[in-house]
């Protein structure tokens, strides 16, 4: 059996143990285009509808058990049910909705994340990680008079910052943008000394989520760093995925500070989240106080649901403790992993820091989604199908989150299902 036969089964056990998530699809098909509302979601032949979750594992409409480890792309941290969570959430619909008006809430949360991020001095919160960049964006653009902002292909901040394929996008803002390799330290360099008299922003995730869990190396940042400073360009470090990678985000981590740092997922508790935050200069563009302040609109931005989930889930469950023990549970783990991988001589590998990690299928170094794209696509798109039928859950594009509720005996799961997939798929490794 070739791989596309081995593929072309796989959908076709997909499709006939997943009747009620297919009938689910169809009837969608008349009221959304593609039966989805949200693309990151779909993955053919159709996706599997959820009933129900808790804890960290989730149910399908056809009756089957997953262990998740998708981890609601890195914002399902506390898991589907974490008690502290609900009654934070349960406390806050004791006392209304809807205030239109600011609420004690939303400082207690803004100082803890102050608090907790070295780079940030003040901080505003909106309703995901797209609006944050979006507002860090139009900040470094007012502060510096300049236009053009310099992103890295493969990076991906948002739905209207989209940079993946390494072209121009059509649902793209409309800002001007430069485009650099990802950690290809010589050749950035010369793009921002190039562009430096107009640009006003660096922006990056100091490890790419959606590229593929790839760290940007330290001296890559250093440069940023550096360059940034000499230039006075603003430096942002879109953390949203990567700020639970240490108490203090990733930056605290590699001890690099950027001007401005962007935050979401997991910080709002579950709920919907975005925040950005950096120099007391950098943020006063938002401030009313101040004549020409930017405005800075959104219903929900303080709404009292996600300021007291965040605020519970960030003093009082992913405290500094419990990130670095959930971080070096992944490290842990994503060796137990790639150790298996080089024992059978599999051309595959799990890239990621922390409790974050993407597998492809590749042996060759990745330092960039360039090197990515060069693993075996078909042969990963196989790893998903073989890991739902083991019941895994996780992104149909390969990348795993962990989160607190996660056990020993389900990580050692997750070894044995990649341990049999490496077995049972040998010829095509």
């Amino acid at each position: 059996m070739d791989l596309n036969t081995a593929l072309t089964k796989a959908h076709d056990e997909y499709t006939q143990q997943n009747p009620k998530s297919l009938a689910r699809h169809q009837t969608a098909l008349d009221v959304m285009p593609g039966g989805n509302t949200r693309s990151v979601l779909f993955n053919l032949p159709f996706p599997l509808g959820v009933a129900k979750a808790e804890s960290c594992k989730i149910y399908d409409l056809d009756g089957h058990e997953y262990i998740d480890f998708l981890g609601e792309y890195t914002a399902g941290i506390y898991g589907h049910s974490h008690p502290v969570i609900r009654a934070a959430i349960d406390k806050a619909l004791d006392n209304g909705l809807n205030f239109g008006g600011t609420n004690e809430t939303e400082v207690k949360l803004a100082q803890a994340i102050c608090e907790r991020f070295p780079s940030i001095d003040r901080i505003r919160f909106t309703n995901s990680g797209t609006e944050a960049n979006l507002m860090a964006i139009t900040a470094a653009r007012r502060h510096t008079n300049r236009s053009h902002i310099l992103v890295f292909a493969g990076a991906y901040h948002g739905g209207v910052l989209y940079f993946s394929t390494g072209k121009k996008n059509p649902v793209n803002a409309p800002y001007d943008f430069v485009l650099a390799p990802y950690n290809d330290v010589d050749a950035t360099r010369a793009l921002i000394q190039e562009h430096s008299a107009n640009l006003a922003a660096v922006l990056l995730e100091p490890m790419m989520g959606s590229g593929g869990c790839i760290q940007a190396s330290t001296s890559f940042l250093q440069m940023l760093r550096d360059e940034c400073t000499q230039h006075q360009i603003v430096l942002i470090f879109d953390e949203v995925m990567t700020s639970r990678l240490a108490p203090g985000g990733f930056q605290e981590a590699v001890g690099v500070l950027p001007d401005m740092t962007t935050l979401g997922k997991y910080i709002g508790g579950g709920m919907s989240f975005g925040a950005f935050g950096g120099r007391v200069e950098l943020m006063d563009h938002y401030n009313p106080h101040l004549p020409d302040a930017l405005p800075h609109a959104g219903t929900f931005n303080n709404n009292v649901l996600t300021m007291n989930a965040g605020l519970a889930g960030l003093t009082q469950v992913y405290t500094p403790d419990a990130a670095r023990k959930l971080n070096e549970q992944g490290e842990d783990l994503r060796r137990r992993l790639n150790q298996l991988c080089q024992r059978a001589e599999a051309p595959m590998q799990f890239t990621g820091r922390g409790s974050m990690m993407t597998v492809h299928m590749t042996d060759a170094p990745i330092h960039s989604p360039t090197d990515a794209a060069k693993g075996n696509q078909a042969l990963r798109e196989l790893f998903f199908f073989d890991m739902v039928n083991s019941g895994i859950w996780l992104a149909p594009r390969g990348m795993i989150n962990l989160s607190l509720p996660h056990n020993e005996s389900q990580l050692n799961d997750l070894v044995d299902a990649v341990g049999a997939f490496v077995e049972q798929r040998e010829c095509f490794l």
